[in-house]
C-alpha cells in the first residue's frame, strides 16, 4: 500500500511538473498554467475591489482618449421619421483620431443626443447630408442656432447634393432655413457673438460617382448616388489612416453602393422596418406598406443580400423602432441572406473601430447636461447692434432698475467691468 502511494505521489509530481515545461514552452509562464477547473477561474474572475474602479462594458462621454489611429462612431438617432423618446431620426456623428469630428444627416430629434455627447460644439461644425427628408435634416436648424449659442464661435458647415431642380437642393434649402430662422437671429444681434450664426454651404453634383467632395487634414469623403423618393439623395464614403467609413443614407440597392463600398471596415444601411410590422403598427395599407418598406427603402431581406456582396467588417442597419416585437422579425429577414458581422442600431450605440479590432457597447449619459466646456472665448457683444424695439412695445417695459441695477453691479464688480443695463 505504501509503495501505491510513493507511485502515484510520484505521478502527480512527474505530470505537475510536465504541465509546467508544456506551458512554459507555448510561450506561457508555468504557474498561470493550472487545472483547467482553476485556470478558467482566474480567466473568468478579475481581481475586484469593494473601494476600487474596475473596467466598464459601457461608454461615458468624454472619459475616454481617442487613439491616434482609431475612429469612434457614436448613433445619435437610428429611427423614423416620427421622432420618439427611445429614438431619434437617423443622425450619426464620427470621430476620428486625428481631432477631426463629423455629422452624418442630422434628423428630428437628434440634437438633444447630441447634447448628451458634451462634445464642444466648435468641433461640431462640419454636417453632411444624405438627402432632404426632414427625419435626416429636421433638427439642422437646433444644431445651427443652439450650437452657436453654446460655444460653436464659427459658422456651420454643410455638404449637400443638388436636386434634379435648383429648388430640390441643399443650397436652396440652407438659404431657406436661414430666412426661416430670420426672426430668431435677428433678435439676438447685440446680445452674442454672431461668429457661429452663418450657414456655409458647400452643394455637390449628386450624380457624381465616386467624386471627392471634401479633402482635408488626410481625411478624404467621397459621394455616390442613392435612389430614394426623388433624384438627389446620396450615400458617403469617408477614408482616412487606412480605415474606410461608408454612411449609405436611405436608398434602395444599388450598383454603385455595391461597387464602391466594398473593403468598408464599418458600414451603414437603412434596413426598413418588415412590410408586416408596417402593416400592424404604422397602420399602413398592405398596397402603402409594399412600395415604401420594399421599393423606396431596403427591406430586411434586401439589406442582407447587399451586405453579402459588399462583405464589410462590420454592417450595421438602421432606420426601423428596435422594439421587443419587431426586432426579431428584422434580424431574421437579414440572417436569410446575410451571416456575417451585424449591429442592429439603436441610439447611444458605440463602435470603437482599429485595423486590429471593432468594439461595439452602448453610451450612457445623462439627461440633465448643460453646454460643455467652449473651446474659445466668445467675443464680448456691442449693444449698438440691437434692433430696437418699437415705441408701442418699448412702452411696456415695467421699470425694474431697482433689482436689476444691483445684479450689474455685482458682475462688474466680480468681473471688473463696467457693463451697464440700456
Amino acid at each position: 500500500m505504501a509503495r501505491k502511494r510513493i507511485l502515484l505521489g510520484a505521478s502527480v509530481i512527474l505530470m505537475a511538473v510536465m504541465l509546467y515545461l508544456w506551458g512554459y514552452s507555448a510561450g506561457r509562464t508555468g504557474t498561470a498554467l493550472k487545472f483547467p477547473g482553476t485556470a478558467f477561474a482566474a480567466q473568468s474572475s478579475p481581481q475586484l475591489s469593494p473601494v476600487k474602479a474596475r473596467p466598464r462594458d459601457v461608454y461615458f462621454p468624454q472619459s475616454e482618449d481617442l487613439g491616434p489611429n482609431e475612429m469612434r462612431l457614436i448613433a445619435c438617432g437610428t429611427g423614423m421619421p416620427t421622432a420618439r423618446p427611445s429614438q431619434a431620426a437617423a443622425c450619426f456623428i464620427l470621430e476620428l483620431g486625428n481631432g477631426d469630428k463629423f455629422v452624418f444627416d442630422v434628423g428630428t430629434g437628434s440634437a438633444e443626443r447630441i447634447a448628451a455627447l458634451q462634445i464642444p460644439y466648435n468641433y461640431l461644425d462640419k454636417v453632411f447630408l444624405s438627402h432632404l427628408h426632414t427625419d435626416h435634416f429636421g433638427d439642422l436648424d437646433a444644431l445651427f442656432v443652439g450650437g452657436a449659442l453654446s460655444g460653436r464661435q464659427k459658422p456651420l458647415r454643410v455638404w449637400g447634393p443638388s436636386g434634379q431642380e435648383a429648388k430640390y437642393g441643399t443650397k436652396y434649402a440652407m438659404e431657406h432655413l436661414r430666412e426661416m430662422v430670420n426672426w430668431d437671429l435677428a433678435g439676438r444681434q447685440g446680445l452674442v457673438d454672431d461668429r457661429g450664426y452663418h450657414l456655409e454651404v458647400h452643394e455637390f453634383d449628386y450624380r457624381a460617382i465616386n467624386k471627392v467632395i471634401y479633402q482635408e487634414n488626410g481625411v478624404t469623403i467621397r459621394t455616390i448616388p442613392a435612389i430614394h423618393a426623388l433624384d438627389g439623395p446620396v450615400s458617403f464614403i469617408l477614408e482616412w489612416n487606412g480605415l474606410k467609413f461608408v454612411f449609405g443614407g436611405d436608398t434602395y440597392p444599388n450598383k454603385w453602393f455595391v461597387d464602391y463600398a466594398k473593403n468598408a471596415d464599418l458600414l451603414i444601411h437603412e434596413c426598413f422596418i418588415s412590410v408586416p410590422s408596417l402593416i400592424e403598427k404604422f397602420r399602413f395599407i398592405p398596397q402603402t406598406a409594399l412600395m415604401v418598406g420594399t421599393q423606396i427603402h431596403t427591406a430586411p431581406e434586401a439589406f442582407g443580400k447587399v451586405m453579402s456582396l459588399v462583405k464589410p467588417r462590420m454592417a450595421v442597419a438602421y432606420h426601423f423602432f428596435k422594439d421587443f416585437d419587431t426586432t426579431a422579425s428584422i434580424n431574421d429577414g437579414i440572417r436569410s441572406t446575410y451571416d456575417g458581422p451585424l449591429s442592429l442600431a439603436q441610439d447611444f450605440m458605440v463602435w470603437n473601430i482599429t485595423k486590429e479590432k471593432i468594439t461595439v457597447r452602448m453610451a450612457v449619459v445623462s439627461e440633465e447636461v448643460w453646454p460643455p466646456p467652449a473651446t474659445e472665448t466668445p467675443l464680448p457683444p456691442d449693444p449698438s447692434n440691437r434692433i430696437p424695439y418699437s415705441d408701442l412695445i418699448a412702452g411696456g417695459k415695467l421699470d425694474v432698475k431697482d433689482v436689476v441695477q444691483p445684479i450689474y453691479d455685482r458682475i462688474n464688480e466680480q468681473y471688473g467691468l463696467n457693463f451697464q443695463p440700456e
